[in-house]
């Protein structure tokens, strides 16, 4: 079954390689969907996949990368959608 989950990342998240960390992490796991920067300074992530790996996928980015320090950490329910075939950097 399919999933899609929203998340809004805060803390020290940019400027450490989060988004890349995040592109990593879901091309890993199968799971499609982006990752942006945000003006108020937190991260971004749209994510769909299976169960399995949306769970593996925002265990990683809850921690982030080296240098990352996550603050707070919001999920949104989604609806699967039109991701494309990948993952982007935005």
């Amino acid at each position: 079954m399919r999933v899609a989950r929203r998340y809004l990342i805060g803390g020290r998240v940019q400027g450490v390689g989060f988004r890349y960390f995040a592109e990593d992490v879901a091309r890993r796991e199968g799971v499609r969907g982006w990752v942006r920067n945000l003006p108020d300074g937190r991260v971004e992530v749209a994510a769909d996949g299976d169960v399995e790996s949306i769970e593996r996928f925002e265990q990683s980015i809850r921690h982030g990368p080296r240098g990352a320090r996550v603050d707070t950490f919001e999920v949104f329910d989604d609806v699967p959608g039109d991701h494309g075939s990948g993952f982007n950097v935005r």
